[in-house]
């Protein structure tokens, strides 16, 4: 999955940092503002002004230690993240302390909201916490890029290593890898996680909440509680649809590789999937395509490679999507700053994400970019972050984010969903002879269902394994177990070896030694097909769905733009009205653009067992 890499300042707002930055300020706050409306409204401004002055060294050094990954770079990583968490910690704090005061502007109340429960990682005021909270996420976080796993017995970096899980079809070489990845990376950061998680559940407290899950999902302009429900809500709705997926896939790794490797029923061996966490199995099309409508007539790799695109030429490919919507091209400090290439002489973060450094026009990606498809649609997807970023920059400091962490992922998600045939024609990718027919609707629609229906499970388990460890459900001893279980129980997966609890899989997934939240990834797969049905119709496409492309349409891009220039201004649901009509989070448009796939894959499965 894709990160959102957002100033030093805006890591406090959307709890996306590099290490646990979080925050933002060099100079302590002078004298405690007096706790009246006029007092909360001089904080915030005295806030916002420090921010400002901060965040652009600590952007700049989370940069070079993304970018540049060594003995120094952490170091100055971690000096600069105590800084950010103990300035986070005390302007939450001192929001705090506003709770019980009357008469404060709504302005100025939501301003203080969002102080208080965008924290990731708060350290308590006990003396070093806050250094030592970060030194651990910085040595994590440092230790996930340098990690290496093994294919047939010789060491193999974490980008090269998920390029391999999804091409090779071989179960021994796939055990090797997936099980070699998880002990190397995973394994020796377990005793660090339990350190920093014990830290900032007692910095959590602090802020007056029961523990970091419960502060995570407060920041949903709702109850910590009724975001549990909407997730749980939103997974109901969806839930069948997975289901029939996993039936239909399960039964063609099952012809595959034989009751040996992977069974008619039960759960699914995670490293057949085609992905170092199954989290996504498009890597593996070609197992499960149907016979007749699974060709599609082209690979979008393999037409980037017989127009000799480069990464650059990617990345300007996804740059000219948006420009044909309206947008403004991105600013020349782009293409000099970014890192769009693996560097070859240095150890990097190749995990692909977008920043806003001088939260105004410094806008940069960092990936390690190949010619495939996936890097194509991730292109498309980072790209969506730096124009949401340029497109807010006028609001005021605690205001530059997205509506919700959501938002932020959904942008450029909904915009790579329009990488359809009609869109690949019109950039001369695709020849217009070539265009699939109807008779591969379903094809298309599998295809994208291995990828966007697969993940839906995951997005949700991700955070309810960190929501339980927080809150003691899932105790100290029992991490592996808790892990296990929340994957077979969501996604129907188990891994290809026993696994106990001196092993630490969840650490060998980018996210959780980086503490980034992950239900933003859920609620953009839900919110994602929200605005392309909205856009689709704005456009005043006619056709599936599926087929739409909303590429040209400046109209759809002003009504974009609309919503993008009210960051975190307003609750969600009024930015989601403003794009869409409607305030209410749904997967119906999710459902609707699949529902000619769910009625196929329900035929396929006649007397084959469902569930596991």
């Amino acid at each position: 999955m894709i990160r959102n890499g957002l100033s030093a300042f805006a890591l406090l707002l959307s709890a996306t940092a590099v290490t646990p930055v979080l925050a933002q300020t060099a100079a302590p706050v002078a004298a405690a503002p007096a706790a009246t409306p006029a007092g909360a409204d001089a904080f915030v401004e005295q806030v916002q002004k420090e921010g400002q002055e901060y965040s652009l060294d600590a952007s700049r050094i989370a940069w070079v230690n993304a970018t540049y990954i060594t003995d120094d770079t952490d170091a100055l990583a971690a000096k600069s993240g105590a800084v950010g968490t103990e300035m986070a910690v005390r302007f939450a704090l001192g929001a705090a302390k506003f709770d019980g005061v009357k008469g404060i502007s709504p302005d100025t109340r939501r301003k203080l909201d969002i102080l208080k429960n965008g924290l990731t990682l708060p350290a308590p005021t006990t003396p070093g916490a806050a250094q030592t909270l970060s030194d651990l996420s910085t040595k994590m976080s440092s230790s996930y890029g340098k990690g290496r796993g093994l294919k047939d017995g010789k060491p193999i970096n974490g980008s090269d290593i998920e390029a391999a899980m999804g091409t090779s079809r071989d179960p021994a070489e796939l055990k090797e890898m997936w099980v070699s990845w998880h002990d190397n990376v995973g394994a020796p950061m377990r005793g660090d996680y339990a350190k920093m998680a014990a830290i900032a559940n007692e910095g959590s407290r602090e802020l007056g909440f029961k523990d970091t899950g419960a502060m995570w999902r407060s920041g949903y302009d709702m109850p910590a509680d009724d975001f549990a429900k909407l997730t749980d809500q939103l997974w109901k709705e969806v839930e069948p649809l997975y289901l029939s997926l996993h039936t239909y896939v399960r039964a063609k790794l099952n012809a595959k590789y034989g009751d040996a490797v992977q069974a008619k029923t039960g759960p699914i061996r995670a490293d057949l999937l085609g992905n170092m966490w199954a989290q996504e199995w498009g890597g593996i099309y070609d197992v499960v395509a149907p016979a007749g409508v699974g060709d599609l007539g082209y690979d979008v790799g393999d037409l980037l490679k017989a127009k000799q695109y480069d990464p650059i030429r990617m990345v300007k490919t996804g740059e000219g999507f948006y420009s044909s919507l309206g947008f403004a091209p991105l600013p020349k400090t782009f293409w000099e700053r970014s890192q769009i290439v693996k560097p070859a002489d240095r150890e990097v973060i190749c995990h692909a994400s977008a920043w806003d450094l001088d939260n105004k026009d410094d806008i940069r990606i960092k990936m390690c970019t190949k010619v495939n498809a996936d890097d194509f649609t991730t292109i498309h997807h980072e790209l969506g972050h730096n124009y949401y970023q340029r497109a807010y920059n006028k609001q005021p400091l605690l205001y530059q984010n997205g509506a919700n962490d959501g938002f932020h992922e959904a942008i450029g998600d909904f915009v790579a969903l329009s990488i359809t045939p009609d869109y690949l024609v019109k950039i001369g990718l695709l020849d217009p002879a070539k265009v699939p027919g109807a008779d591969k609707d379903i094809g298309l629609l599998l295809r994208q269902a291995m990828d966007k229906v697969a993940f839906l499970p995951f997005g949700l388990m991700m955070d309810k394994w960190r929501w339980g460890v927080f809150s003691g459900a899932i105790p100290t001893s029992g991490y592996q177990k808790g892990w296990d279980d929340l994957r077979l129980q969501y996604q129907g997966i188990k891994p290809p070896v026993a696994r106990d609890e001196t092993r630490f899989d969840p650490g060998a997934k980018y996210h959780i030694p980086a503490s980034t939240p992950y239900a933003r990834y859920f609620l953009a797969r839900i919110l994602q097909f929200q605005f392309y049905k909205a856009a689709c119709d704005q456009a005043g496409w006619k056709g599936p769905l599926h087929r739409c492309s909303f590429y040209g349409n400046k109209q759809v891009g002003a009504r974009l733009n609309t919503m993008l220039t009210m960051g975190a201004s307003k609750p969600w649901p009024d930015a989601l009205q403003a794009f869409t009509g409607t305030r209410q989070m749904s997967g119906k448009a999710l459902v609707e653009y699949f529902a000619p796939l769910k009625a196929w894959l329900d035929q396929q499965n006649k007397g084959k067992p469902s569930g596991w």
